[in-house]
């Protein structure tokens, strides 16, 4: 499936080593200020190329704007957003079109569609993300009007928590031909009381969707998350009083409804799985082969997830207030 959200709809498309990726938005309303410089910053954050500790693809990522706004504003339609190609070097992958590789999704690919793109991964490249980033920039600037404000950070990579311990750890795999793996946070501040629906459509249940659904993401957590297996009742409740909650052990989130409070999410990133180490895998003709991946890629993938894990959180958030005005219309509007 290429399509998420409810209200706030968005389909990507396109493949890391074809003309163009983008994505198609559907639902957003009318009347937004919406430029492509507005957009820009998003994909910069995202882009490749920008350190020695990254892939050194180097992609401009410049975002084009063909449909739904008109004079800077956006007008109910659908928005389509570009983002050309210019760095393909698919040759790297030649000696991979009959090779799966560890880790990633080419032997799914072929045994659902029988057939895949193995320059690059195809759809299954983080180069996809970038369509996803576009996407929740616009998310991220309607919901900034009314003060909700999304921040990702790299809190862990390879059990190093300082920045020179991260970058270490990050070099360290990259010249042994390997990868490392990481945890990161996403924060959410200025969320209003209110947002998700209890049992099937609860708030935490969809950031939880949302986050699993970026590649590389192997567990999520909510707050206390995991901790919470190891406190008693007494000390993991957040107690109230009239004017503040004392604690947030449960992220922001109760009975799958925004408190108000500060939304917490922990996400666990795999190591990159394109490696140049050695690796026993299997042939298109179901022969054992051996594997060495080279190419360009990120020896750590959690470094480049922080800005797609806050475009996903932003694509949730903007989906829940769209939800949330079909009960009360005027919620979260200008009086």
């Amino acid at each position: 499936m290429n399509t998420f959200g409810r209200n706030f709809r968005i389909t990507t498309f396109g493949e890391s080593h074809g003309v163009a990726i983008g994505v198609v938005i559907d639902g957003c309303p009318p009347g937004f200020s919406l430029s492509e410089s507005d957009i820009q910053p998003f994909l910069d954050k995202r882009k490749p190329g920008q350190s020695d500790l990254v892939t050194p693809r180097k992609e401009a990522d410049r975002v084009q704007i063909l449909s739904g706004v008109f004079e800077g504003k956006t007008l109910g339609t659908p928005i389509c957003l570009l983002i050309q190609n210019t760095s393909m070097r698919s040759t790297d992958y030649d000696e991979l079109r009959e090779l799966f590789r560890p880790g990633h999704a080419d032997r799914g690919y072929m045994e659902k569609y029988g057939i895949r793109d193995h320059r690059g991964g195809g759809r299954s490249s983080g180069r996809e993300t970038a369509a996803r980033v576009a996407a929740g920039g616009v998310a991220t600037l309607y919901l900034a009007q009314y003060g909700i404000r999304i921040f990702g950070h790299l809190l862990q990579v390879h059990g190093e928590t300082t920045p020179e311990g991260i970058e270490k750890a990050i070099r360290t795999a990259r010249d042994n031909g390997d990868s490392v793996g990481g945890i990161i946070s996403i924060n959410v501040s200025g969320c209003p009381p209110g947002l998700g629906d209890p049992v099937f459509g609860k708030l935490d249940a969809f950031i939880a969707y949302a986050m699993m659904g970026i590649g590389g993401v192997k567990a999520v957590e909510i707050g206390s998350g995991t901790m919470a297996a190891d406190m008693n009742g007494s000390e993991h409740n957040d107690q109230m009083t009239p004017e503040e909650y004392l604690s947030n052990n449960a992220g922001g989130i109760l009975g799958g409804i925004s408190t108000g409070q500060d939304i917490l999410v922990r996400l666990t990133i795999k190591p990159t799985p394109s490696v140049r180490a050695v690796q026993k895998t299997i042939d298109i003709h179901g022969e054992n082969r051996d594997i060495s991946v080279h190419g360009r890629h990120d020896p750590c993938i959690a470094v480049r997830i922080v800005p797609v894990a806050e475009a996903m959180m932003a694509l949730v958030l903007m989906d829940a207030l769209l939800e949330q005005r079909k009960i009360f219309p005027g919620f979260l509007k200008e009086s």
